[in-house]
């Protein structure tokens, strides 16, 4: 009889550390919900146009191309010919009034010069007040993306709140999955102030 009990404390005891397991590996998971955020970030600054011309201020501009909305960088090259300039040359030439517009309409605010071969951009001089109205966008970007990490976060506590009420975790493995997820979003967080120290830096460097 003793020795079947033992046998059942055995049984319980791996089955709740099979569950505390694959709910780890569920939280584990959702570093690609953070992920996304990092990545979403990273692509909606580039396109903030700093002193120094850079292909990821163009890379992701939308452009219309054989029916469908595409990214520049999937209908040409891309090169940086100086500091202050760029050349876009479509593969297929009949793209380049396509590509044109698409520069224009983007909000870039930067004139393109299209010779008929490719389209060259030239960076003008950022004024001061310039520099100043880019680093409030960048800030608010910056923002958006911590109250993205919030929200990851929340959803993730509700998850263990809930399995904690519903008895599948015990309080101790509540309190053990909230602090590892909390060290995930530390560390999310502490990126997205590197990020936008880093483009920070880029803006207002004259």
């Amino acid at each position: 009889k003793k020795k079947w009990l033992w046998y059942n404390c055995y049984i319980v005891t791996l089955l709740h550390c099979q569950i505390v397991k694959l709910f780890i590996m569920n939280i584990a998971d959702s570093k690609k919900d953070f992920v996304q955020v990092i990545d979403f970030l990273k692509s909606d600054i580039s396109q903030l146009r700093t002193g120094r011309a850079s292909t990821a201020m163009v890379e992701d501009i939308s452009v219309e191309a054989y029916g469908s909305r595409q990214p520049l960088k999937a209908v040409g090259s891309i090169t940086v010919l100086d500091a202050k300039t760029l050349n876009i040359e479509p593969w297929d030439k009949s793209l380049l009034g396509a590509v044109e517009k698409g520069i224009r309409d983007s909000g870039l605010g930067i004139n393109p010069v299209n010779d008929g071969r490719l389209i060259r951009l030239a960076l003008p001089e950022l004024t001061t007040e310039r520099r100043a109205e880019l680093t409030k966008v960048l800030h608010q970007k910056l923002e958006n993306a911590r109250i993205s990490i919030r929200k990851v976060r929340e959803e993730v506590r509700e998850m263990i709140a809930s399995e904690e009420k519903d008895k599948t975790i015990s309080e101790d493995d509540k309190y053990r999955l909230q602090e590892d997820l909390e060290k995930l979003v530390k560390e999310y967080n502490e990126e997205i102030k590197k990020i936008g120290e880093g483009k920070e830096k880029e803006i207002t460097t004259v």
